[in-house]
């Protein structure tokens, strides 16, 4: 598939989404939006896929909304729609992905180039990068679900304080506040990302990954912790009657490499719904 805002890339397992207007220091348009959802998709859907890196071309991962072409119209949703400015894409839901995405933040991410990287898995970044909630600067309210995202996993006063001031923050002060789990220098970062994302597609059993990754977003939302054990003993109970379990015991008592046989695009377990 061709694309105009995005490369993508896909080599031993691992699929590189790079966000590439770099001239525009990779702003987030409508095409860009559409693409992603296309990729996401697409890359979801590919069993040879095992992790998905998002980063950005040139010196920046995403400087938030392209506020060059609408101007002060750019979040009148509305008004673009009926000018014809905005792009449809199929509605892509990150945590009902079966594949883990790692955003690599090698530059400022701003906006919605920190919002929906929140929807992600793992986020990390290089020295040089930037980050902020910035939409109480520009006269809206955060967006992308960042209101709920943010508040869960670095908790609720860290979170207002990035999204009441809309300061931008550091990538060391990101890492302070978990938004990142890591913090590399900029010469070693994208090597840094691919030892990463390289552990993940050769040392980890894909179905395993794809459930762990369902449970991990379904279980934020329950606050009945009998509810939690059972679906979580259920999962638990089911892999360890698949043949990736016995592989993966063997191969660790063997001192080998493991050969996975299912497919999360065909042995997902059907007891795990979609989360609504």
């Amino acid at each position: 598939m061709a694309y105009s805002a995005l490369l993508v890339d896909t080599t031993n397992g691992v699929a590189t989404i790079t966000l590439n207007r770099p001239e525009k220091l990779n702003a987030y348009n409508a095409a860009m939006g559409a693409e992603l959802s296309q990729a996401f998709a697409a890359l979801d859907g590919d069993d040879q896929v095992r992790v998905i890196v998002v980063t950005g071309a040139g010196r920046a991962f995403c400087a938030g909304a392209d506020l060059s072409t609408a101007g002060g119209d750019t979040f009148n949703y509305d008004k673009r729609r009926e000018r014809g400015e905005l792009r449809e894409a199929p509605a892509i839901r990150p945590w009902n992905m079966k594949k883990p995405i790692v955003a690599a933040i090698n530059g400022p991410a701003v906006g919605v180039g920190i919002t929906l990287p929140m929807q992600w898995d793992i986020r990390v970044a290089a020295e040089s990068a930037r980050i902020g909630f910035v939409f109480v600067r520009r006269g809206v309210i955060p967006e992308a679900l960042s209101l709920w995202t943010l508040p869960r996993q670095i908790g609720l006063a860290r979170a207002n304080e990035l999204l009441m001031t809309g300061k931008i923050i550091s990538a060391q002060e990101a890492l302070e506040f978990g938004i990142v789990s890591h913090v590399w220098p900029d010469g070693e970062f994208r090597a840094k990302v691919r030892e990463m994302a390289d552990d993940i597609a050769l040392n980890t059993a894909p179905v395993s990954v794809a459930i762990t990754k369902r449970l991990t977003w379904g279980l934020l939302g329950e606050d009945e912790i009998e509810k939690a054990q059972s679906v979580d003993s259920r999962a638990f109970q089911w892999t360890g009657k698949q043949p990736d379990s016995h592989e993966g015991v063997s191969a660790f008592l063997e001192k080998r490499k493991p050969a996975w046989k299912m497919k999360p695009s065909r042995d997902f377990p059907d007891f795990l719904p979609q989360i609504k």
